[in-house]
């Protein structure tokens, strides 16, 4: 569905912060995220689980979804906490429903688990690849609302992450990246296709937007042309998530001394 004036277009990508004012913002914001997360564990505080929490990660190539997931996970015990990657489903996922291989990387209650990449891959890259039927990718987003729908009614906190950068900031970092022995594996021949369907991907970003964005599981678009305001503002929103959770379930958000 072509799209010419939508929510990425609205979407300010001039907010930023200098990397001296990230940092100290971060590590006031990663001691923050510390503390909830040891709540919601039971560790500290009542000592009861709190609800689980995904935070799901999608956005353009390039976006800062790695950087991002690095200061969320950073101040967090690697036993607290769990990072999956999802790329292209592998011949066995391709015999089950496309939701199928999802399931095993969902926390439960206490638990923390961030994915990169999501079930949003079928109305997204297998739209635009066609590598699903119109049929198919179509009925997802009924089957997505509804699969979100059934975890957070069961209590999860489910935040949704779009990292938003514009066609010309996007080359800029393709071309760092290409020309960087250390990070040149971060670029594909895909991600440079990718790049030349982005009208297109765009188009189905937007319907992905307007179909999926629910009550109970908002779309959060990230300005992200400045790596440093989009850390900070990816931890400030999943700490402000984690809090209203918490208190759904009448869990104090402090830890009393």
């Amino acid at each position: 569905m072509p799209v010419s004036v939508g929510r990425l277009d609205e979407v300010d990508l001039s907010l930023s912060l200098s990397k001296p004012e990230s940092e100290e913002r971060i590590a006031e914001l990663q001691k923050r995220l510390l503390e909830l997360r040891l709540i919601s564990g039971g560790l500290i505080g009542e000592g009861r689980l709190g609800p689980p929490t995904c935070v799901l990660f999608e956005g353009w190539d390039a976006s800062g979804k790695g950087g991002a997931i690095k200061r969320l996970v950073e101040p967090l015990d690697p036993r607290h906490v769990r990072v999956a990657e999802f790329a292209a489903p592998t011949p066995d996922a391709k015999r089950h429903h496309f939701l199928w291989r999802f399931w095993s990387a969902l926390p439960g209650w206490g638990g923390f688990a961030v994915l990169d990449r999501t079930w949003y891959g079928r109305v997204l890259v297998e739209r635009v690849e066609g590598l699903a039927t119109r049929e198919e990718w179509t009925r997802a987003y009924d089957e997505i609302v509804e699969h979100e729908r059934a975890l957070t009614e069961e209590g999860m906190v489910l935040v949704k992450f779009w990292m938003h950068i514009s066609g010309k900031e996007q080359l800029k970092r393709f071309e760092a990246r290409r020309d960087d022995p250390l990070k040149s594996w971060k670029l594909s021949d895909d991600d440079w296709k990718n790049r030349g369907r982005r009208k297109e991907y765009k188009a189905a970003a937007e319907e992905m937007f307007e179909r999926t964005d629910s009550a109970h599981a908002r779309w959060e678009i990230v300005p992200a042309e400045s790596k440093h305001y989009a850390r900070v503002h990816v931890l400030e929103t999943v700490i402000e998530a984690i809090e209203r959770g918490l208190e759904r379930h009448g869990i104090a958000t402090r830890a009393t001394s």
